[in-house]
């Protein structure tokens, strides 16, 4: 089991659609088998820890797996509970975004929001297609309201451009985002980072975090282009499966930083 947390562990250092990706291979490597009976989360000195047959869940860094949010701990024992005959670490995107952050981003906070803040630099939101008038108009309608609210924000504007070629944004403005990421802890910083990196998006990791837009609001926002061109020329099977795998991981970082979505 250790092994092969270690060897994503390593590669979740690259960033979280790295971790993505070599999750997803590492499903096709052999996998430990289940070796426990029982899950469960207690309270331990004021944290939620998950244990294995009464025994404490060490991160492949060994420090401890716990959390100071009982949601979130259900979580990821939600997560080991679920493995059947085999520990499939893909199947695992909560528990792998919290190794992340006990391991990694607790100590680089600092490297982890300056690597966020470069993608708010470089904003997916600010890349607008010139036609067809339809795709246009989606973009218009999904991404000029994170742009306003974000913008209202940070007190600046951001430049928008036609097309793929770079434009730098004011530091002033991106100065004013890296400081407003100072205010989570190391966890809600992981799930910023998988956001943002699944979405090529920082605005709209930010705007989820402060609850500002729902998650099915951001992903369809994530989604304008992809799903315009779905529309047009259809999507293949293995597409469709690693949308599917990104969607789980997106899913585990709304959790750590919104909360279980309500029931209908």
């Amino acid at each position: 089991m250790r092994d092969i947390f270690e060897q994503i562990a390593d590669d979740i250092a690259k960033g979280p659609v790295d971790a993505v990706q070599a999750a997803r291979e590492h499903t096709k490597r052999n996998l430990p088998k289940r070796f426990y009976e029982r899950v469960s989360v207690e309270l331990k000195d004021d944290v939620f820890a998950v244990l294995l047959d009464g025994r404490s869940i060490k991160t492949p860094g060994r420090n401890a797996l716990v959390f100071k949010d009982e949601v979130i701990a259900e979580g990821v024992a939600a997560e080991w509970e679920l493995q059947e005959e085999e520990i499939d670490p893909g199947t695992m995107p909560l528990t792998r975004i919290a190794h992340s952050a006990i391991d990694a981003v607790e100590e680089k906070f600092a490297e982890v929001a300056d690597e966020i803040t470069r993608y708010a630099g470089n904003d997916h939101l600010c890349y607008r297609a010139d036609s067809p008038a339809e795709l246009v108009g989606r973009q218009t309608a999904q991404w000029d309201p994170v742009l306003s609210w974000a913008e209202k924000l940070l007190g600046g504007r951001f430049k928008l451009v036609e097309g793929i070629m770079h434009v730098a944004q004011d530091e002033a403005v991106t100065a004013a985002y890296r400081a407003e990421l100072d205010k989570y802890d190391a966890l809600q910083l992981a799930a910023i980072h998988t956001v943002t990196s699944i979405c090529g998006s920082a605005l709209l990791a930010l705007a989820l975090a402060e609850k500002e837009f729902d998650a099915d609001a951001v992903w369809s926002a994530a989604h304008v282009d992809e799903d315009w061109n779905i529309e047009q020329w259809g999507q293949d099977e293995e597409a469709a499966r690693i949308r599917r795998f990104k969607n789980d991981e997106f899913n585990a970082a709304a959790l750590i930083l919104v909360g279980a979505p309500e029931e209908s």
